[in-house]
C-alpha cells in the first residue's frame, strides 16, 4: 500500500534522477577529442549511470562521448559520428604509423587497445561494436573492419608477424605481413577469436569463439578451430529450419 512518505520518497528520486540527466545533457553538449571537449565529458560523467549510460551519452552529441579515462595519442585519426570510445580504451599511433578511421555510430568499449604502425592503418565502417579487452595492432598491412560487425570481447587482430631467421633473437626480428586483415560487413566474431594476417572474414560470416582465423571464410560461412575451418554456412542452416517448419506446419 502507498503511503504519503512513499509517494514523497518516490516522487523525489524521481527529481533527482531527472536533474542528474540534466547536469549529463548539459556538459555532453560541449563534449568531444578537444581538451575542453575532454573536460566536459567528465563533468558529464559524474552524474551518469555506470556502464551503459555511455550509450546515451554518445547519442546526445555528434561528436560522442570518449570515457576520461580512454588514452588518445594518434594525429591521424578521424571519428565519425556518434561515437562512443570507452573506460581504459587506448588509441596509439607508433613510429610511421597510418591512419585510423571510426565511422559512425561505433563502439569501442572498455580496456581495448588499437594501435598502427610501420605503414598500418585502421577504418572501421559504421555501427561495429568491438565488445572489451579488444586488441587491434595494424603493422605493415591494414586492417579494414566492416559496417555492423559484432566483435564480441578479447578478440585480436595482428596484421603483421615476427621473422623467425635463427641469425637474430625474436626480439630483433623484423615484422612481416601476409596482407590486409579484411572483415566485412555483418560478419560476427566469438569471444577469444584471434585474427592473423592476409585473412578475408567473408559478409555475414560467423567466427565460433576461441578459434584462431589464418585463411579467408567465405561470405555467410561458419568457421570454428585452430585453424578456423568452415563447417557449414548460413544459408544452409536457414533452409533446413525453414524445411522442417514446413513439414511441422
Amino acid at each position: 500500500m502507498w503511503t504519503k512518505s512513499k509517494i514523497f520518497s518516490s516522487k523525489n528520486k524521481f527529481t533527482v534522477n531527472a536533474l542528474k540527466w540534466h547536469w549529463v545533457r548539459f556538459w555532453m553538449r560541449f563534449a568531444g577529442l578537444s581538451n575542453i571537449g575532454r573536460i566536459a565529458t567528465r563533468f558529464a560523467s559524474w552524474f551518469a549511470p555506470p556502464h551503459k549510460a555511455s550509450v546515451a551519452m554518445a547519442a546526445m552529441n555528434p561528436k560522442g562521448y570518449i570515457a576520461p579515462s580512454a588514452v588518445i595519442s594518434h594525429a591521424n585519426l578521424r571519428f565519425g559520428a556518434n561515437i562512443l570510445i570507452g573506460d581504459r580504451v587506448v588509441i596509439f599511433q607508433n613510429k610511421d604509423g597510418g591512419f585510423v578511421e571510426i565511422g559512425d555510430r561505433v563502439q569501442i568499449l572498455r580496456d581495448t587497445t588499437i594501435e598502427t604502425g610501420f605503414g598500418g592503418s585502421l577504418s572501421i565502417g559504421n555501427s561495429t561494436s568491438i565488445h572489451p579487452r579488444g586488441q587491434i595492432n595494424a603493422y605493415k598491412s591494414s586492417i579494414e573492419i566492416g559496417k555492423s560487425v559484432e566483435i564480441a570481447p578479447n578478440c585480436a587482430f595482428y596484421s603483421y608477424d615476427h621473422g623467425l631467421g635463427l641469425d637474430k633473437n625474436i626480439s630483433e626480428q623484423p615484422l612481416e605481413s601476409k596482407g590486409k586483415i579484411v572483415v566485412d560487413d555483418h560478419a560476427w566474431l566469438g569471444v577469444g577469436v584471434i585474427v592473423l594476417s592476409g585473412v578475408r572474414i567473408g559478409k555475414g560470416a560467423v567466427v565460433g569463439a576461441g578459434s584462431v582465423v589464418t585463411h579467408d571464410i567465405p561470405d555467410g560461412g561458419v568457421a570454428v578451430g585452430v585453424p578456423a575451418r568452415v563447417i557449414k554456412m548460413r544459408e544452409d542452416i536457414y533452409q533446413k529450419n525453414m524445411n522442417e517448419k514446413n513439414r511441422q506446419g
